[in-house]
């Protein structure tokens, strides 16, 4: 229930810092199951990877402005030993419990799109481990069934994060790590 709790504040928070609720709510696109995986394996070790399907995000259609929030302890690995050591000896989940980007597509125009991918550079500040990073992923968006879609692929490096990695294992872990999202934003 405290989890639940305080899941809802600090989505309320971040969705509030977005700006006026009145008119962004009007062209609020909402995704609530989004889906963030990341890799980090290196060849001739065991596969390092796992997957978040509960993440939250928000595309306002009007100004091109997207937000992203994931609780990082909702990534699941194959392995719960990898899984318990990414969120207790990496990722610091207890001290950095999520993860975050801000940004704005570029050119974004909501009437022009259709059932046909467009890619589209998003700039944007992702927040990871208590860092920031500037990032500009260029990501594939269409209209479908009346939401709209979104995915891509973008790289990331865990020393950008001041994530350190144990020497005894880092020869077993990608320097740079692929990021895949795929979100699916209804109108609200």
């Amino acid at each position: 229930m405290k989890s639940i709790l305080k899941s809802a504040i600090i989505l309320a928070t971040f969705l509030g810092s977005l700006g006026s609720q009145n008119v962004f709510a009007q062209n609020r696109y909402v995704e609530r199951n989004g889906e963030i995986q990341f890799e980090a394996s290196e060849k001739l070790f065991e596969e390092v990877k796992a997957t978040h399907e509960s993440v939250t995000g928000i595309l306002d259609v009007a100004t091109g402005e997207i937000a992203v929030l994931a609780l990082v302890k909702g990534f699941r690995f194959k392995n719960s030993l990898m899984e318990e050591h990414f969120n207790e000896n990496y990722i610091e989940s207890e001290k950095y419990p999520k993860a975050s980007f801000k940004g704005k597509l570029n050119g974004f125009d909501f009437e022009s799109l259709t059932d046909n991918w467009t890619n589209i550079s998003v700039d944007g500040k992702l927040i990871l481990h208590g860092k920031e990073k500037l990032i500009t992923p260029a990501l594939m968006f269409r209209k479908l069934d009346g939401s709209v879609v979104m995915k891509g692929s973008f790289i990331a490096a865990p020393s950008d994060f001041d994530i350190k990695i144990p020497k005894i294992v880092e020869n077993k872990i990608a320097k740079e790590v692929t990021i895949n999202v795929e979100f699916n934003f209804s109108k609200k």
